[in-house]
């Protein structure tokens, strides 16, 4: 009982968005229990910090970022 009526809320959000203007979108994140994702995690903020530091522009500072990206695999 409660679950229908905490769906028909949901619905009746939903389709005011959708009225809005607006669709849903779903996005893939990394998944947070992985062994290595703080590892990861330290990895890149130290990337941003460093080149935060150099005064790099912030599009050179993401390639070095995005290029270990390639063996964090899921």
């Amino acid at each position: 009982m409660v679950n229908t009526l905490v769906n028909a809320r949901v619905k009746k959000h939903r389709d005011a968005l959708r009225v809005a203007g607006l669709r849903p979108v779903q996005i893939w994140v990394s998944d947070t229990r992985r062994p290595n994702f703080a590892e990861e995690c330290r990895r890149q903020s130290h990337l941003a910090a460093a080149a935060d530091l150099a005064g790099a522009d912030p599009q050179q500072s993401m390639d070095p970022a995005l290029a270990g990206m390639g063996a964090w695999t899921p």
